[in-house]
C-alpha cells in the first residue's frame, strides 16, 4: 500500500505552485505591459507633428521692457535665438551635451535603463532623490510637450513620447530640436540665444569653455546662468569638461590648455530696483492687448538717469533696516521713476504703489486744501492753543503753543492744533472727501485725530495728490505704457491723452502751492531745498514709524516714504530729516540743467470763476457721499460738526463730468481704483 505524501512535501508541493504561478502571472503582465507599451508608442507616433511643426511651437511669449529712451529696462519670458540646423552646431557643443546630460545618447532607445538602474542604486544609497535618468529624448519631450510635474502618470507620458521621438527622428534631428530648445536660463532658450545672452555672439562661435558652460546649465538654470553667479557657473563648467574627458568627446590634453577664467560673458541687463516698475507694468499689459503669442516690445514713461538717481538716493539715505520708496510724476502724469524698496532681490514687495501706511502730517495736505476752498486765507490768524474734541487733545511735536500764527505759518511748521480745528471747521465728511477728490481710495478716519493723518495710504495716490496742485488743480492720471509693439512691429495699442478733470479750482491750488512752498523755505521741510522753487510737505507718525516728503516743482512731482515693514519704530525717523533728503538728492539730479521756474501761488480773478465743488456735487442731484464710520466701524465723535453741502447745480453745469469719475472720486473706499500703469 503506498504511503501518502508527507506534511512538508505537499508544503514544498504548494510553494514550488505558488510561485510557479506568480512566474506565469509575471510573465503574462509583463506581455500584457509590453504590448501596451507598443500600442501607446505606436499610437502616439501616429499623432506626433511633424519636425518643421516642431520647430515653430514656441514655450511662452517674450516681453521687452524699454525706457522713454529705447533702453532695456528688462526682457521677460523666453528669448530665441536663431534656430541652426544640426550641422552648424559646434561640435564640442554636441559634446559636451551629450557626457554631461546623456553618455549613451546614441545607443539608447528613448530610455537608458543602465542609467535607471544606476539612478535606483545611487538614490537608494543616498536615502533620498539625488540622481535622475531622463535621457535627452525625454528631456526633448517633456520641454514640447509636458510640464515638470513630478508625477508618476507624467513620468508614463514622458517615456512614451520619447520611445516615439526616438521611432519617428534621427539621433541628429532628435539632438538639434533639443539644443534650440531647451531652457538655459535667464530667460534663454536654446544654444544661440544663451551664446548671445552670456557671451554676446552666436552659437556658431562658440568655444569649448563656452560650450561647457552652456552645457552646465541644464542641471540648475537658476543656480548656474552666469547672470546669477558666474563663479559658480565656472566652477559647472569646470566639470563638464572633466566629464567631457571621460565620455571621449575631448582628450586630455585639450582639456589641460581649456582655461574657464578667460571666459568674458556679456554685460547684463540692469535688474536693481528698475524691476519694482517693470512688475508693475508688466501687470498691465495683458490688459492692454490680447496677443498672447508674438514677443511684445512695450515703450514706458521711465526716464533711466532718473531711476538710477532716485535708486541711489533711497539706498542712501534710508535709515538701517528701514525700507525706502519713491515715485515720480510729471506735469502730464507720466510715471518717470519708481522704486519699491532697497533691494529687489530681498524683497519684491513694492512698497511704492501696495504698502498702506499712515501719512501723518502729509495728510494736512487735504484739510488745508479744504479749508482754503471754505474761503481760509493764507494770511488769516489762527490760534495756536490747546484744544479738547470729544476725548481726544492734540498736541504739537514740541510739547509747546505758539499762540496767534498765520495759516501759513501754522502748515510751514506742521502745527497739529491748527490742523485739528480747520478740520472740525470744515467738516471731517468734507475733508474726507477733499481727499477722494484727489484720488485717495483707502478707507478714511472720520473722527477728529485724521487731520494728523491717521488713514492709511499708499505713496503712489498720495503724489498723485500732490501733483494735481501743481497741475493747477486739474488730475492727470498717472500712466506708465505709451506704446505696445508685436515683435513683426504691429501696434498693438498706443496712448491717447485723458480728459482732463478739474478737481480744485486753479485759486485752492495756488494757494495750497504758496502754503507747501512755506514749509520748504521756512519750516519743517528745508531739508528738500535744491536751489530752485519747490513746494512740499512733511510727515511723521507716531514713534517715528514713517516718514514721508511730497513735493514738486514747475516740472516734476515726486513722493518719498520711509519706514519699516514690521512698522516698528525708526530712531530719528521723521520727513523733514532722511525722505526729505532723499527727495533733494533725487530732484537735484532729476531737474538739474533745466532752467528754473517760478511756481503758481497767485492767480487772475477770472480764472477763479470756477466752482470745485460743482465739479463733484454737479450731478445727479448732488447727493454726496453717506458718512463713514471709523476703521473699526465706531461712528463719529457726538458733537462733531459737518460743513454744509454746496447747493447743487444742474447736472448739466459741467460738460466734464460723468458717472463713474463722480463714483470713483466719492466712492466709500469699497472699490478702490488700483494705480493704472497706463
Amino acid at each position: 500500500m503506498a504511503r501518502p505524501p508527507s506534511r512538508k512535501s505537499t508544503l514544498a508541493g504548494g510553494i514550488a505552485g505558488f510561485f510557479a504561478f506568480l512566474v506565469k502571472a509575471g510573465i503574462i503582465l509583463g506581455l500584457t505591459g509590453a504590448l501596451a507599451l507598443v500600442v501607446a508608442v505606436a499610437v502616439t507616433y501616429s499623432t506626433l507633428p511633424d519636425f518643421d511643426a516642431m520647430m515653430r511651437s514656441p514655450n511662452g511669449q517674450s516681453v521687452e521692457i524699454q525706457a522713454s529712451d529705447g533702453s532695456v529696462l528688462a526682457s521677460l519670458g523666453p528669448s530665441y535665438g536663431e534656430w541652426l540646423p544640426y550641422s552648424r552646431i559646434p561640435k564640442t557643443m554636441t559634446g559636451a551635451m551629450i557626457a554631461v546630460e546623456d553618455r549613451r545618447f546614441n545607443s539608447h532607445p528613448g530610455i537608458d535603463p543602465i542609467g535607471i538602474v544606476r539612478s535606483a542604486v545611487v538614490n537608494f544609497k543616498a536615502g533620498r532623490s539625488v540622481q535622475g535618468a531622463s535621457t535627452v529624448t525625454q528631456q526633448l519631450a517633456r520641454n514640447v510637450f509636458l510640464t515638470s510635474t513630478k508625477t508618476f502618470g507624467r513620468k508614463a507620458r514622458e517615456i512614451v513620447l520619447a520611445l516615439a521621438l526616438e521611432r519617428k527622428f534621427t539621433k541628429e534631428a532628435l539632438l538639434e530640436l533639443y539644443l534650440n530648445r531647451v531652457y538655459f536660463g535667464g530667460g534663454a532658450y536654446g544654444i544661440d540665444a544663451a551664446s548671445r545672452k552670456f557671451f554676446g555672439h552666436s552659437a556658431t562661435t562658440l568655444s569649448l569653455e563656452e560650450a561647457a558652460i552652456i552645457a552646465g546649465l541644464v542641471k540648475a538654470p537658476s543656480r548656474y546662468a552666469p547672470s546669477a553667479d558666474a563663479d559658480a557657473a565656472r566652477r559647472r563648467a569646470d566639470t563638464v569638461i572633466s566629464t567631457m574627458v571621460d565620455s571621449g568627446a575631448i582628450t586630455a590634453g585639450e582639456a589641460a590648455v581649456a582655461d574657464i577664467n578667460i571666459v568674458h560673458f556679456a554685460p547684463q541687463e540692469r535688474k536693481a530696483s528698475v524691476r519694482y516698475f517693470t512688475d508693475w507694468v508688466l501687470a498691465e499689459v495683458e490688459n492692454l492687448t490680447d496677443e498672447t503669442s508674438e514677443p511684445l516690445q512695450v515703450i514706458t514713461t521711465l526716464d533711466s538717469a532718473g531711476q538710477r538717481a532716485a535708486e541711489a538716493a533711497i539706498i542712501a539715505e534710508s535709515p538701517g533696516g528701514a525700507q525706502g520708496a519713491l515715485v515720480a510724476l510729471a506735469r502730464d502724469g507720466a510715471v518717470k521713476a519708481m522704486v519699491g524698496g532697497r533691494d529687489y532681490v530681498k524683497s519684491n514687495y513694492n512698497r511704492a504703489v501696495a504698502a498702506r501706511r499712515q501719512p501723518g502730517s502729509a495728510f494736512k495736505f487735504f484739510v488745508y486744501a479744504a479749508a482754503v476752498e471754505d474761503g481760509v486765507e493764507p494770511d488769516d490768524m489762527m490760534d495756536d492753543r490747546p484744544v479738547q474734541f470729544g476725548n481726544w487733545s492734540p498736541r504739537n511735536s514740541n510739547g509747546r503753543y505758539a499762540g496767534p500764527v498765520t495759516v501759513r505759518d501754522a502748515f510751514a511748521q506742521s502745527i497739529n492744533t491748527v490742523a485739528a480745528e480747520l478740520a472740525a471747521r470744515v467738516g471731517y465728511d468734507t475733508v474726507a472727501d477733499m481727499a477722494r477728490r484727489f484720488g485717495i481710495t483707502t478707507p478714511i478716519d472720520r473722527r477728529p485725530a485724521m487731520a494728523l493723518g491717521t488713514s492709511d495710504v499708499t505713496l503712489f495716490e498720495m503724489t498723485q495728490a500732490f501733483a494735481i496742485v501743481a497741475n493747477g488743480g486739474v488730475e492727470a492720471r498717472p500712466f506708465a505704457i505709451t506704446r505696445i509693439t508685436s515683435g513683426a512691429g504691429r501696434v498693438l495699442y498706443e496712448r491717447e491723452p485723458d480728459t482732463p478733470r478739474v478737481v480744485v479750482a486753479p485759486f485752492v491750488a495756488a494757494k495750497m502751492t504758496e502754503l507747501m512752498k512755506a514749509a520748504v523755505e521756512t519750516g519743517t521741510g528745508r531739508a528738500a531745498q535744491i536751489g530752485r522753487p519747490l513746494a512740499g510737505k512733511t510727515g511723521t507718525t507716531s514713534s517715528n514709524k514713517d516718514g514721508w516728503f511730497l513735493g514738486f516743482t514747475n516740472e516734476l512731482t515726486t513722493g518719498v516714504w520711509m519706514g519699516r515693514d514690521d512698522a516698528r519704530a525708526v530712531p530719528g525717523l521723521a520727513g523733514g530729516r532722511a525722505p526729505a533728503r532723499a527727495f533733494a538728492a533725487f530732484m537735484a539730479r532729476a531737474v538739474g540743467g533745466t532752467p528754473p521756474e517760478p511756481l503758481v501761488t497767485s492767480v487772475d480773478s477770472g480764472e477763479m470763476i470756477i466752482e470745485p465743488d460743482d465739479q463733484v456735487y454737479g450731478i445727479d442731484g448732488g447727493e454726496p457721499a453717506p458718512p463713514e464710520a471709523g476703521p473699526d466701524g465706531e461712528a463719529l465723535v457726538p458733537g462733531t460738526v459737518q460743513a454744509p453741502r454746496p447747493e447743487a447745480p444742474r447736472p448739466d453745469a459741467n460738460p466734464m463730468l460723468d458717472q463713474e469719475w463722480l463714483n470713483r472720486t466719492l466712492n466709500d473706499g469699497q472699490r478702490p481704483r488700483p494705480a493704472s500703469p497706463q
